[in-house]
């Protein structure tokens, strides 16, 4: 086959995924997913896992974590979601995004399984598996072909039923955790945090960020019940110090078993200081369950090789063009946070697009104090809040100065760079959504923005 036999078998993947019930729409069910790895001989026995869930900070704490035990000349697997511009994003193998030839080789594979599962499910009156639901097997199904030496994968949303729960993870991690998704995963941080809690198992070791006083209880009694260890930030590791650098930051941490100093991450914002102390600690619980220090060449490699692609990324020059993931009231006020320390920007524009079940109007006054002004639109995705919709709630928040209304992301863009080229200290943000960020990245890798060094 041609590479472009491989690519479109790549894609035909995720059409016939993206045919299943959305992943806006998870079943709170592992029944199902269960049922499809033990007929596939549960692969996600094939390999010790490291679960990562929580509200912000995910991914990144993810693809940290696993550059270090990269670094260790491990063979890794890494899932997370959403992709940004193309879905083999979410399946990685040491590394690099998976190949089309493997990811359509696997697919061809687990299909019989998932279309038994898929007429059980229908016949009990159930839906058939989910778009989340199958990715998570084909994943679990692709790193055993691999085969990898360990797999760090995300939850998708929550972690009690969501699919990726029918891995045992070796060390469960959290991120800090606060409201998102409270339609689906309750309306308080105990709520939200019990259901988080849901991915320790038996005898685990936990890894967690420092928390809220709610959800830090919920933690501790799912660790104590479970007979889990439990390790927390800033008792148990913390970050001790972080200077700007160029293209980052350089990160003193204290891990649970040594202290690592003055380590290039080149990653802007606080956030991911703290993303990397509970990557760190993390990678020490798994190695040697954070009695051992990690070497610490191989935790400088594994940071200074980190990328968390659409957070807080340099993705234009001339004019300074910036995306970052932020999609919730938290993570903007972390994004606003990184700016106003890792730059030194006059003015801003934002360009924001948001989805129709986030706290647009949080997202918005966190980021109304730093704007100049707000480039309004909305991503591709069917999820989106109408622009005009999006620019009345940003026009109650600003003035009709600093509000620009425009249906497409495109002219959305286009205009912010214009307005940003007459100043040298403008800059443009695109913000709000995964979706829009992924939108805007591949206009700007279409259009050269930034020139490759």
């Amino acid at each position: 086959m041609s590479d472009d036999d491989f690519t479109a078998a790549g894609d035909a993947v995720y059409q016939a995924l993206l045919a299943r019930l959305g992943e806006a729409s998870p079943q709170p069910r592992l029944a199902a997913t269960r049922r499809a790895v033990e007929l596939l001989g549960d692969p996600q026995r094939a390999y010790p896992i490291i679960h990562v869930t929580g509200t912000n900070g995910k991914t990144s704490t993810s693809r940290i974590a696993e550059s270090i035990l990269r670094a260790y000349g491990l063979r890794t697997g890494l899932f997370t979601s959403p992709h940004l511009v193309r879905f083999n994003e979410r399946i990685m193998i040491d590394g690099e995004p998976i190949s089309d030839e493997s990811l359509a080789r696997n697919w061809d594979d687990i299909q019989p399984y998932l279309q038994i599962v898929d007429s059980e499910l229908e016949t009990a009156g159930e839906l058939p598996l989910t778009f989340f639901e199958a990715m998570t097997v084909l994943a679990f199904a692709c790193f055993a072909d691999a085969p990898v030496d360990v797999a760090v994968v995300e939850v998708g949303m929550g972690g009690e039923w969501d699919s990726t729960n029918v891995g045992d993870g070796q060390v469960a991690v959290f991120t800090p955790i606060s409201l998102d998704h409270t339609k689906r995963l309750g309306n308080t941080i105990a709520e939200i945090a019990r259901t988080k809690s849901g991915i320790i198992k038996p005898a685990a070791d936990v890894v967690s960020a420092a928390q809220p006083a709610e959800a830090l209880r919920e933690l501790e009694h799912a660790a104590e019940l479970t007979e889990s260890t439990f390790s927390v930030q800033p008792d148990g590791f913390a970050v001790v110090k972080t200077d700007v650098a160029v293209g980052g930051q350089l990160v003193t941490i204290r891990g649970r078993a040594a202290t690592y100093s003055e380590l290039f991450l080149p990653l802007y914002g606080d956030h991911q200081a703290q993303n990397a102390a509970v990557a760190v600690a993390a990678v020490e619980t798994f190695l040697g369950r954070g009695t051992m220090p990690l070497n610490p060449q191989l935790v400088e490699e594994g940071l200074a090789e980190a990328t968390s692609p659409g957070r807080l990324q340099l993705i234009g020059i001339e004019p300074t063009v910036l995306v970052d993931a932020a999609h919730n009231p938290s993570g903007a006020a972390t994004l606003a946070a990184a700016l106003g320390t890792y730059f030194d920007f006059d003015e801003i524009v934002f360009v924001i697009g948001v989805l129709a079940d986030k706290d647009a109007v949080g997202i918005i006054r966190e980021l109304a104090p730093l704007a100049t002004r707000f480039h309004v639109t909305q991503s591709g995705s069917e999820r989106a809040i109408d622009s005009e919709v999006l620019g009345d709630l940003v026009l109650a928040a600003t003035n009709a100065d600093a509000t620009y209304v425009f249906s497409e992301l495109d002219d959305a863009i286009e205009r912010a760079r214009e307005w940003a080229s007459e100043s040298s200290r403008r800059a443009v943000v695109v913000t709000g959504s995964i979706t829009l960020v992924g939108d805007a990245m591949a206009i700007a890798a279409a259009r050269d923005w930034k020139p490759a060094s």
